[in-house]
């Protein structure tokens, strides 16, 4: 593998950072700027004592000037230096803005929240140069978003009608909480950025100079070498390996694809297949723990759930997730008569394993940290150690004061684009927040939904198609949350609540409340209440009372296990934006490796990653994140089985290609066996399927033994 693509370099950016690496200026200083930036992260994430907001100061002072020297003002842009002088200049800026913070934060409020006038050019300045590091990072779409928001609460939302309108706020108060308040530039997700994302970004890089990703290529070249479809199969189990380290879509797809798309297009699958199944393999990056990038750290925090809970309960879906592509790899391969290839080139497993299996020990020890109470922040910085630590037992990859260099310097600029987008982004929740049009939209959700669960998912859905086509993973999942996260846990929490009606199942409190809003109700339950009347009896209850009557009703737990499955339903369908055009990198990443179409690419590797619209079903309405352990693999073991069948009845082969008219029958026993039905209605159709499997497998090893003979 070569060196460029071992640092985890997003594909896409990759020239634009080999002209300036290469720069006789901008190569040493973005060196030295990444270097001081990882120092000054690991300082301030484990012995700085500093407040939060000074910190996201510093955080945003730092990612600005080193994104003003990674990413060149237009993409085809030559390095002039006239360029370099405006860049290095539009860093220090953004650098001096979070300086101020730093020495002004307290004279602000000594004087009652006045700010000065120079306080005032700072601000101003600090949001313009946050949206234009976003823009180079990331395009146009998010600082247009963020900058139509702050106009809404300034001046447009007084002159509109209707629920959405805001009385405004005066240009000075949005400055204030833009720059010195927690709502903005510095808020909640800034200050997750500078600690768990910038930690596990570091973590990645160290993992990668230690030789994990090649390892894992082995690896999974090693277990698939001789499997129908094993090139495909590598790239799968390559991306889901490369997940635990990078936690990106991209970074997979530049570490395992430049060495499993050449591998698939060799085996014979086509390009633009090749790379939409990379792509698609990138995609559960984010969704595989125990590293499910910066998205997962916002659900924590959103949801005050840990993130080792979150982490634990993302396992058996993202499984599933993988699975669903592995299906797809294999069926594909049978339909096109691929599968004779065998990867003679492939290591030996048993080699493999004995030389590389310490570089995942990290992963490992990262866990035991998190298992003990050890915070992430903690937590990755022990397998860092342990990362340069066990090293040494490889011959090749010892990390000496070298690469631990090379390892800093990555890990600053891996997560530069990932910051900026973290801190700006701020500016877009803290206006949801100030003018309430989360909340409005939010109850504008269930309004439409009329109640039903499955409504609001499709609306989510669409919401979340419309979002994919312009904003990145991350910066999807925290717009969605904020607007849609509340009335999907409401939902959620009612569907269990009217399970509780429909059995008798009401506290005291609760039935005194409901009898005074309802009359009728101890009639209406002692003579047992209907699915229908128990959905009717909380759709006619006001928000208000919903929320009253809801810790009444539910145990803490369901409460939490509700709220879960709402972010992470909406966490797994933000995926979507790695995958639908025009704004799709890890797919576009994918065709430049390939060779391929960048939009038709796109469009296969969406079709490639049903998944991702399939297993947040479950969330909605199994226990496969809120049961016990035993409910939870009973849902995945038969949740396993119907995923095949569907894939099946898409595909239209199973072990080899099946009737026009078998497929219904087929996507019919898969929606039923990953319904939330009873399991023993499970049991009989579950098995009757793997013996037809078996039998088509049976069947096509015959018919192949008998070619060859």
């Amino acid at each position: 593998m070569s060196e460029e693509k071992i640092g985890l370099v997003p594909a896409g950016e990759e020239g634009r950072y080999a002209n300036r690496l290469s720069h006789p200026v901008l190569g040493p200083l973005v060196a030295v700027v990444a270097t001081l930036t990882t120092v000054v992260h690991i300082y301030f994430n484990s012995i700085g004592l500093i407040s939060e907001l000074r910190f996201a100061a510093i955080h945003f002072g730092l990612f600005g000037l080193l994104c003003a020297l990674l990413y060149p003002a237009r993409k085809q842009s030559k390095t002039t230096n006239l360029g370099v002088v405006f860049d290095i200049t539009l860093g220090a800026m953004t650098l001096f803005c979070g300086i101020y913070f730093l020495f002004n934060d307290t004279a602000y409020w000594d004087r009652g929240g006045e700010m000065s006038s120079f306080d005032w050019y700072v601000a101003i300045t600090a949001i313009v140069l946050a949206l234009e590091m976003l823009r180079r990072a990331m395009g146009w779409m998010i600082p247009l978003l963020i900058i139509i928001a702050l106009s809404y609460a300034a001046y447009w939302g007084k002159h509109i009608d209707g629920v959405f309108r805001f009385p405004g706020i005066s240009f000075d108060e949005l400055l204030a909480r833009a720059y010195f308040v927690d709502l903005g530039l510095f808020g909640d997700i800034a200050q997750i950025s500078m600690t768990y994302v910038f930690m596990f970004v570091l973590f990645g890089s160290f993992l990668v100079k230690s030789g994990s990703a090649e390892f894992i290529i082995n690896l999974a070249r090693a277990v698939a070498r001789k499997a129908i479809g094993g090139s495909g199969i590598v790239a799968v189990l390559g991306s889901a390996l490369m997940g635990s380290i990078s936690g990106s879509a991209v970074a997979n797809v530049v570490t395992t694809g430049v060495i499993t798309i050449p591998l698939m297009k060799r085996s014979g699958f086509s390009p633009r297949f090749a790379a939409g199944v990379e792509a698609a393999a990138s995609t559960g990056g984010q969704l595989l723990p125990p590293i499910m990038g910066a998205g997962a750290f916002v659900m924590a925090s959103y949801t005050q759930i840990s993130y080792l809970t979150i982490a634990a309960m993302a396992l058996l879906p993202a499984l599933l997730y993988f699975a669903s592509v592995l299906f797809f790899v294999r069926m594909g391969a049978i339909k096109h008569n691929l599968d004779e290839y065998e990867d003679a080139e492939a290591p030996v497993l048993s080699k493999v394993l004995k030389e590389g299996w310490f570089t995942l020990m990290p992963i490992g020890v990262l866990v035991v940290f998190l298992v003990i109470g050890y915070t992430a922040t903690y937590a990755a910085a022990g397998a860092i150690l342990a990362t340069i630590v066990l090293s040494w037992f490889s011959r090749k990859n010892r990390m000496g004061p070298k690469q631990i260099l090379e390892a800093m310097i990555d890990g600053s600029r891996n997560a530069a684009s990932t910051a900026i987008l973290l801190v700006s982004i701020g500016l877009f929740v803290g206006i949801l927040g100030t003018t309430g049009f989360g909340a409005v939209f939010s109850l504008m959700i269930i309004d439409w939904s009329g109640g039903s669960l499955i409504v609001m998912l499709v609306l989510i859905t669409l919401v979340s198609l419309v979002l994919g086509m312009g904003l990145p993973v991350t910066a999807g999942y925290i717009v969605l949350a904020t607007i849609s996260a509340p009335s999907l846990a409401d939902l959620i929490t009612s569907n269990n609540f009217a399970e509780l009606l429909m059995n008798g199942q009401v506290p005291d409190g609760a039935r005194a409340i409901l009898q005074m809003i309802n009359p009728e109700f101890s009639k209406m339950l002692e003579a047992g209440i209907s699915s229908e009347q128990a959905s009717q009896i909380i759709a006619n209850l006001p928000i208000e009372i919903r929320a009253v009557l809801r810790p009444m009703v539910l145990s803490p737990e369901l409460i939490a296990s509700s709220l879960l499955s709402a972010h992470m339903i909406i966490f797994w369908i933000s995926q979507d934006s790695n995958v639908t055009p025009p704004v799709c990198l890890p797919a576009f990443a994918a065709a430049a490796i390939a060779g391929s179409p960048p939009m038709r690419t796109g469009l296969t590797a969406f079709g490639l990653c049903k998944g991702l619209y399939i297993v947040p079903l479950l969330f909605a309405f199994t226990p496969i994140l809120g049961g016990n352990w035993l409910e939870m693999m009973e849902v995945f073991v038969f949740a396993l089985i119907g995923m095949h069948a569907l894939c099946a009845a898409m595909t239209g082969v199973v072990e080899r290609a099946v009737a026009l008219w078998m497929r219904i029958p087929l996507g019919a026993l898969g929606i039923f066996l990953l319904w939330s039905f009873e399991v023993e209605y499970k049991v009989v159709p579950a098995l009757i399927y793997l013996v037809f499997v078996f039998a088509d497998w049976n069947a096509r090893e015959k018919s192949a033994a008998g070619i060859k003979e």
